[in-house]
């Protein structure tokens, strides 16, 4: 077998079609490599027992535990059968639930004082932890054959616990890997032999034996060392060839021309621009004039200005004879920044009708709900070049627009518009008859962990605007813990009617609509399974816009004027209610997140989010974003039934705690981790990095990024370094080098 080749041998020839199928579906492992690269996610010692008191809810874990005791319950009047085993460790204890004909095996062996690795999800049942129905392995000594192997084969060792699934067990994994790891010997080693011997690691075969079967803890950090490199290494390299091909791509500079549009616009602004909107303008102004792409991600907080910086970037393109697009997540979205643009812009907005400036554009907007005529006649000034500027949803990518010569294209919250939307948008870039790429410019309130981790990573430009301008007001923000503390969530509609009363408006944000279609699509989802214990610890489903909205009107909010806002409202309603809830003729508007980005109205002061716990970190901080945008303080009530001591109610604490977004999103980071920084799924059981976490080895990152920069300089096809080479060809699969391709 040859060096390449062992390594991309499929697992169903060693272990056999059963264990290879479950590897395959449910942990996304196909070869020998993979599973050679499927770490260790902790270690047991021999001899110590797992911590039972910090186990994680809704995970699947592997326990070393004692047995305490056991008995049987009987129930449905001696038809049904239950087992109740209680697990000990000294730390805490854990209920194990048999049910049906599953209680006659474990009945036998599960005795008091045994000893056994445990397997399965943890639940809630009763406010007490437990596993119902987890697979286990004896681990003292036995009459089961099984047993005696087991103990021979831990004993005295360290033990590692894999990432496991209900269908598969960590220990099953752990007979799977022995039978691929001699083939560990057959690892091309991806680093160049200079930077190895240079940081003196181990070499790689070395690494992956010492990680899965250490002797000793010193092994596992070794092993790790060396294996994080490798991650962060491979995937540098990968990042660095795209940033030099990226500066290979032909782009139009595109420069500022003097007493042209952009001055005309700067003249009528009623304010001067923060420092800190005119540094990055700068930035982005330099990236503009380059012949090659910019590629910028601009970080701001909500209601920094980065509208008027994208804006400004867009006249200045126009200016230069090239047109620039927007693009929006929704309509709504779409339609608000329409009429902000042509607001700030004035007559300048008008170019070439009557009563437009001679110095003006046309700015037109495209939505998948516009009216036939009017859609047709906005094609047809991108096409001409009539309008310089066009303000759009993901309508924008369909085939039939065409642009006279898009220079710019900027995407507004970047994290609700995929990679290939964005790169269907830039094949649209013409000029002169050849294919150029735009320049692109991200907009982001609050970075998500994919974005965390590609700044951390470097791959794109990053721009910071961090003041907030003149006029903002500060957001107070209180978890209000409705299941604890009912009196709290009284008085948080208490604080909603003293708003209304000092001349201000209120939002309230649900999860869910509340409809026949939401209805059905949550049952589809929550799907009971036959059989399943009678309890199993399900949550309500999500508090609803329209439930909420009547239960207001008819109690404490009663006699106030209150609207709902959703998604699946005709696009002409939603428009309505967001215009009379701007112009004050409504004093409460009860919404999903369809409020999450752009709803400017700076009379709201107060915010009241409902479930809160059942948002993401980023998502509660773009919410927050919509309140205190004018000069009276704004107040965000984030209301929870969430347990105090439940990671949910820590994530809201976190966002009660800071306004930064950069603070917030190195905490939902922390908590949901990177996801696959080259895939797109933001979580998921195999990432590309299995050893590496973004928000703890920065120092390796950005040392792995200086070797890689300096290495593709020297070699960007890495002709000398077939085996890197080979390795970024394992890493960069089609579907993620494409993915990379777009970013």
């Amino acid at each position: 077998m040859d060096r390449v080749s062992a390594f991309d041998e499929p697992l169903k020839k060693l272990l056999g079609g059963a264990t290879a199928k479950v590897m395959a579906e449910h942990l996304d492992l196909h070869t020998v490599g993979d599973l050679l690269h499927h770490y260790p996610r902790r270690y047991e010692e021999r001899g110590q027992l797992t911590a039972l008191a910090d186990l994680p809810l809704d995970e699947h874990v592997t326990v070393v535990a004692q047995v305490a005791d056991a008995r049987v319950a009987v129930f449905n009047n001696g038809r049904g059968k239950r087992l109740e085993v209680t697990l000990t460790d000294g730390s805490g204890r854990l209920q194990l639930v048999f049910f049906g004909h599953g209680v006659h095996k474990p009945h036998k062996e599960l005795l008091p004082g045994r000893r056994a690795m445990f397997a399965g999800k943890v639940s809630v049942f009763n406010r007490r932890m437990q596993l119902a129905h987890p697979t286990y392995q004896l681990l003292d000594a036995a009459d089961a054959d099984e047993a005696t192997e087991a103990v021979d084969a831990f004993a005295g060792r360290l033990l590692p616990i894999y990432p496991a699934c209900k269908q598969l067990d960590s220990w099953r994994i752990a007979k799977a890997v022995d039978a691929v790891l001699p083939s560990a010997r057959d690892a091309v080693d991806p680093l160049p032999e200079a930077l190895r011997e240079g940081r003196g690691f181990t070499p790689l075969p070395e690494a992956l034996l010492k990680v899965h079967r250490p002797q000793t803890k010193a092994d596992i950090a070794d092993a790790k060392e060396r294996l994080k490199w490798d991650e962060a290494f491979v995937l540098q390299v990968a990042l660095a060839r795209r940033r030099y091909a990226d500066t290979q791509l032909p782009a139009v500079a595109r420069r500022p021309v003097p007493d042209g549009l952009l001055d005309a616009f700067d003249a009528k602004l009623p304010f001067t621009l923060t420092e800190g909107q005119r540094k990055v303008t700068g930035e982005i102004f330099d990236d503009l004039a380059t012949e090659h792409p910019m590629h910028r991600l601009l970080q701001g907080e909500v209601g920094s200005g980065k509208t008027m910086v994208a804006l400004r970037a867009m006249l200045a393109v126009v200016d230069a004879g090239g047109q620039a697009a927007m693009l929006a997540p929704t309509e709504v979205l779409a339609q608000q920044h329409h009429r902000s643009v042509t607001e700030m812009m004035g007559e300048l907005a008008e170019g070439g009708m009557l009563g437009g400036s001679d110095r003006g554009t046309k700015v037109v907007l495209l939505t998948g709900s516009m009216g036939v005529p009017a859609r047709r006649q906005a094609l047809l000034d991108l096409v001409t070049g009539e309008a310089g500027i066009v303000i759009g949803t993901h309508a924008l990518i369909e085939d039939k627009v065409r642009f006279h010569d898009l220079g710019l294209v900027v995407v507004d919250e970047q994290h609700r518009f995929g990679v290939e939307q964005r790169d269907a948008l830039r094949s649209k870039a013409h000029s002169q008859g050849e294919r150029r790429s735009p320049h692109l410019l991200v907009m982001t309130a609050t970075p998500i962990p994919r974005t965390v981790a590609m700044t951390v990573f470097g791959d794109l430009e990053t721009s910071v605007l961090d003041q907030l301008p003149a006029g903002r007001s500060p957001i107070a923000s209180h978890v209000v813990p409705a299941k604890d503390k009912p009196h709290f969530l009284a008085r948080a509609w208490e604080r909603v009617r003293e708003e209304v009363e000092n001349g201000h408006q209120a939002y309230v944000v649900c999860p869910r609509i509340g409809d026949d279609a939401d209805e059905a699509a949550g049952e589809k989802k929550k799907g009971r399974k036959a059989g399943a214990p009678e309890d199993d610890g399900e949550k309500r489903p999500p508090l609803a816009v329209l439930e909420i909205a009547e239960e207001l009107r008819r109690g404490a909010l009663a006699g106030l004027r209150i609207e709902v806002l959703h998604g699946r409202m005709h696009p002409d309603d939603k428009d309505d209610v967001m215009r009379r809830f701007a112009a004050g003729q409504v004093d409460v508007l009860v919404a999903t997140t369809v409020i999450e980005v752009g709803v400017n109205v700076p009379n709201a002061t107060a915010m009241v989010i409902m479930d809160a716990d059942r948002f993401g970190v980023s998502q509660l901080h773009q919410l927050r974003g919509r309140v205190g945008r004018g000069s009276a303080p704004g107040l965000c009530l984030l209301v929870s039934e969430a347990h105090e001591a439940s990671p949910a109610r820590a994530r809201l604490g976190a966002v009660a705690a800071t306004l930064d977004g950069f603070e917030l999103s190195r905490i939902d980071l922390e908590q949901r981790r990177e996801g696959d920084v080259l895939g797109q799924a933001q979580s998921g059981v195999r990432s590309s990095l299995r050893m590496l976490t973004v928000i703890d080895d920065e120092e390796v990152i950005a040392a792995a990024r200086e070797e890689a920069v300096a290495i593709v300089a020297a070699d960007p096809e890495l002709e000398h370094l077939p085996a890197l080479r080979t390795a970024l060809d394992a890493l960069l699969d089609k579907d993620r080098e494409e993915y990379l391709d777009k970013g």
